[in-house]
Formats: structure tokens, C-alpha cells, sequence
């Protein structure tokens, strides 16, 4: 039976998927919500939020991820980080998946995934769990009501979590998957019920799709000055490094907290909604993410709760280090209306240092800023992948390397060459360690950070004093209003310098190490001011 609205001609019949129970077609969110109480999905929490566990999967299974080897991508895929399926794999993998769905209740959503209208992807999203369908509903852009009778879908994914794939029939690792088949414009998750799956097998799609019309796809945040949206600034950065809380800053205006373009035209919004680690969040120092955790339609991943109050608790890491809350981008007081700004005028690059040796700030050249965007270093936060119980140093080009289907110099030149046409200044930031490495320094303190950027942002930084520092060769500020000046020296704040210097060589090593990957594709200065 067919409910809702959608385009007759654009039924799920019409794209050969047939036999199913119930098909309901752009339900809002108190219809979804009903359904999964229904269903038994989730709970009802304060506020109206729906409080939900994943299951064995609280993170991404990035090596479950593959894409269809065929001839029209051969050449374009950067193989060493994407797991290649077969074409015959992905045929019987969708054989086999629709043959599953037969008589099962699905969930249908038409989205739009892009705030610039002449940008943009129309994707439908197929979900088995009715939650699915409200999680994606609020990440990605809602068309209007009226739009839904005309939309056409241009890529399809269908998630089906009770669906186990065979690694021998289908030509993937496990019984897990996440398979994208460019030609076939077509996405296929089976095997866990982790809600980023959705989201971020869009932004792989886009990331795709976008350099070839000369489109930078971001894993970053962004926002503007209030009334001002030449004034941009774009925050990349793994997950755990504060995209999502930097860039909610209540003195401007939010644009989005994840995944962004940047065209001819300025930076848009991929999403419409914003996706927040909630382990100790806090009402203090991030009032305006806290308070959409007890907002209507606000989906609540694995958080421990009291059955009785429905209180959550914001500490208990039991289930998962990465519980997480998916609300609106209205949400958000200072939210952008239209998920667009201008060229940024200030890039930061956001990095989770467990080692405890960079600075909490320092300024970069061009040339410094694509060495450190192509190097990508950051720790992975605990949780976030399955496996990773605690910070563990990393190397992720582009700050994404997870989602990068292609090879990381196609985006590092369109980033390279999008600084050099709008003279973007640009900022390292590290969010991560002080005092000494993991286990024995201590994060760096937010307000910190916070008092660091504004002053990026508003342009005051440039006027301080810097210094050259002597590992990195970036430039780091010596005195900030309203910023300890210890901070700003990280070898200060180590109780014994000798054993600051030894990891600080041990990380210039790792840098070193990690870049010669790139030497053969890259420009001369850049090469000039590789580290080690």
C-alpha cells in the first residue's frame, strides 16, 4: 500500500522495487516518530526528542564501505582508500536485498542534498527503521510540500540494517555494507542500524560528483558575521575536534556544522540539519546544542537514560564514547536561514593533537595550509569508528579521508586555488592536548579556543606579535587578550621540556613520514615547507 505523497510517476514501483508491504512516502516527523514508537524502535524522551540505541554499531564501519570498480570510474577513484566490488557483487547484492524487503514496511524520503538550488542533488532515501527516515529527514534539506509532486530522484540509497551481505557472493568484507555504484546512481546499506551511515554516504557522493564542476566539497563547518556573509569562515576537522561546538558561536550566524561546498558563487550547506557528539556536553559552554537534546523530533543515539524521568545522562559512556543528537539547523538560534555565505575569508583547520605538542593556534601560509589540509592530522576521538576506545593520532587527508572517493590532490588544488582567487587567511587550531600527551596533559581549555578564533575572525590576531615555531615553521601568536600566554607556548606547559622536544621530533617524523605519499604530486612550494 502506498501512503503519503510523492510524484506518481516516481514511485518505488517505477524503479523496480516491488513486492513490499507498506511504502510510506514522506512522512513528517510526528508521523515518523509514531511509526518507531510503533515499532519499538526508540523511546520518547523530554522535550518530545527520541531517544534510540544502534545496536552492535555506535560509529561508522569505514572499511565496509566500497565502491562498483567499472570503466567509467576506473580512472577517477583513489583505490588505495576505497575498497573496489565488482560489478556482478553489487548486481547480487541488489538482487538479494530486494528480494529481502519483499513484504517488509518501508520509508520513503525525497530530499534535497545542497542549500544552493543550482547545485544541488535530489536523492531519495529508502529505510527500513521509521527513525532512519526521521534522522535523515532532519540532516539532509526538506523540499516543500508542493515540490514533492514534481521531484525526480537523480541517486537512490535504500538501508536496510536487517539485511546481512555475503562477502563471497557479493564480493565485500563482511556481512556489513555500505556500496556505491556510480553508474547505477545507487547507494546500499545493510548490516547496521549507525544513523551516520546515511549522511555520510551522501557526502561521498558528493564528494564525488562536485570537483568535477569545479566544486570544493568540505568536511567542515561554517558561519558568518551577523548581516554579513562575505564574512565566512570554514572550520575543517575531523569528527571529535569541535566543528559542531566552534562553529555554533551565538556572536554569528551558523551556516551548517558538517559537510559544505564551496562554488564560484560563495560556500552553501550540504545539510539542514546539524549532528552533535553529546558525551559530556555541557548547558554551560554549549547552551544552544544542549538545549536541542530536549527539543521535539531530535534523535538521541545511545544515550544512557533513567526509564522514569527519561533524564539523560550525559557522562555515561557504557554504550559508546559517540553518543550523538541530530536536530534541525533551526534549532539553533543563530541558525542561517539559507545555508549559504559568501568565500571564506578565514579557513580554520581544526585538529585533535593527542600528543600534546602543537599550539592551540598558528597562522599559515598557502603552501603550509595545503601541506596541513593534505595531511589531515588529528586523533581519532573514542567511538567514533568501531574499535576506538581512546585518542588515537592519525593521518586523514583533507580532514576526511573516509569519504574522499577521489585522490586527495584533486581536492587540495581546488582548495589551494579557491585560497589564491579569494586571498582566504588561514589558521591551524589544535582542540586537542596541553600539559602533555593523552593521559597526562589535559584538553585544552574551550574558552581558550573560543577567545582564539574571535580573534582570528574579527581580524585582531593579525596585529599580535608571532613567533617562528621551530619544529612546524608556522607562525604562532605570542600574546592574546584574554589567553593564558603558557598556552601559547606548549613546551611551557610540559613539566619536563626534554621530554616535550622528544615527542615533538616524534610527530615531526610521523608528518614527514605520512607527506612523502604526496611529494610526487605536489608543486614546489609545498615542498618547500614539508616539515622533517
Amino acid at each position: 500500500m502506498t501512503i503519503g505523497r510523492v510524484n506518481p510517476a516516481q514511485r518505488l514501483e517505477d524503479q523496480g522495487i516491488t513486492g513490499l508491504g507498506n511504502v510510506y512516502y514522506n512522512y513528517i516527523e510526528p508521523a515518523l516518530i509514531q511509526e518507531a514508537l510503533k515499532r519499538d524502535e526508540g523511546t520518547l524522551g523530554n522535550g518530545g526528542a527520541f531517544l534510540v540505541s544502534t545496536g552492535a554499531y555506535t560509529g561508522r564501519s569505514p572499511k565496509d564501505k566500497h565502491v562498483v570498480r567499472t570503466p567509467s570510474v576506473e580512472d577517477k577513484i583513489w583505490w588505495d582508500n576505497n575498497a573496489p566490488m565488482s560489478a556482478e557483487g553489487f548486481d547480487a547484492l541488489h538482487a538479494d536485498m530486494l528480494e529481502h524487503m519483499k513484504g517488509r514496511d518501508y520509508f520513503v524520503s525525497d530530499l534535497f542534498a545542497g542549500a544552493d538550488p543550482v547545485h544541488r542533488l535530489d536523492v531519495r532515501m529508502v529505510t527500513e527503521l521509521a527513525w532512519h527516515g526521521l534522522f535523515i529527514r532532519t540532516m539532509l534539506r526538506r523540499p516543500e510540500r508542493e515540490e514533492l509532486d514534481t521531484f525526480v530522484p537523480e541517486f537512490t540509497v535504500i538501508n536496510c540494517p536487517s539485511f546481512k551481505a555475503d562477502p563471497e557472493r557479493h564480493n565485500c568484507r563482511s556481512d556489513t555494507i555500505i556500496a556505491m555504484n556510480f553508474d547505477k546512481k545507487m547507494i546500499l546499506i545493510g548490516g547496521t542500524e549507525y544513523a551516520g551511515e546515511n549522511k555520510k554516504s551522501i557526502f561521498s557522493l558528493l564528494n564525488y560528483m562536485l570537483p568535477e564542476k569545479g566544486i570544493m566539497p568540505m568536511h567542515c563547518s561554517a558561519n558568518h558575521a551577523k548581516g554579513n556573509p562575505v564574512d565566512t569562515a570554514v572550520f575543517f576537522g575531523l569528527s571529535g575536534t569541535g566543528k559542531t561546538t566552534l562553529s555554533a558561536d551565538p556572536s554569528r550566524t551558523l551556516i551548517g556544522d558538517d559537510e559544505h561546498g564551496w562554488s564560484d558563487r560563495g560556500t552553501f550547506n550540504f545539510e539542514g540539519g546539524c549532528y552533535a557528539k553529546t558525551i559530556s556536553l555541557s548547558p554551560k559552554a554549549e547552551p544552544e546544542i544542549y538545549a536541542t537534546t530536549h527539543m521535539f523530533g531530535t534523535v538521541i543515539e545511545n544515550m544512557v537514560f533513567d526509564e522514569d524521568t527519561r533524564e539523560l545522562d550525559f557522562e555515561d559512556d557504557s554504550l559508546t564514547a559517540n553518543t550523538r543528537c541530530a536536530y534541525p539547523l533551526h534549532y539553533i538560534p543563530n541558525a542561517s536561514d539559507s545555508g549559504l555565505g559568501g568565500h571564506p575569508k578565514n579557513i580554520i583547520m581544526l585538529t585533535c593533537d593527542a600528543f600534546g605538542v602543537l599550539p592551540p593556534i598558528a597562522r599559515l601560509t598557502p603552501a603550509q595550509a595545503m601541506y596541513h589540509f593534505l595531511s589531515g592530522f588529528t586523533s581519532k576521538v573514542a567511538g567514533t569508528e568501531r574499535g576506538v576506545t581512546e585518542p588515537e593520532p592519525t593521518f586523514s587527508t583533507c580532514f576526511g579521508a573516509p569519504f574522499m572517493p577521489r585522490r586527495p590532490e584533486v581536492y587540495g588544488n581546488l582548495l589551494r586555488d579557491k585560497i589564491a582567487q579569494h586571498g582566504a587567511s588561514c589558521w591551524l587550531v589544535n582542540t586537542g592536548w596541553t600539559g602533555g600527551a593523552y593521559g597526562t596533559g589535559s584538553r585544552m581549555p574551550i574558552k581558550a579556543t573560543r577567545a582564539l578564533l574571535t580573534a582570528a575572525l574579527d581580524g585582531s590576531l593579525n596585529d599580535a606579535t608571532f613567533r617562528k615555531d621551530g619544529n612546524f615553521g608556522f607562525q604562532v601568536p605570542v600574546t592574546v587578550p584574554g589567553v593564558d600566554a603558557a598556552l601559547l607556548d606548549p613546551r611551557s606547559t610540559w613539566a619536563d621540556p626534554k621530554a616535550y622536544d622528544a615527542q615533538a621530533q616524534k610527530l615531526v617524523e610521523m608528518f614527514a613520514e605520512n607527506f612523502a605519499q604526496y611529494d610526487p604530486y605536489i608543486d614546489a612550494d609545498v615542498k618547500a615547507v614539508a616539515i622533517g
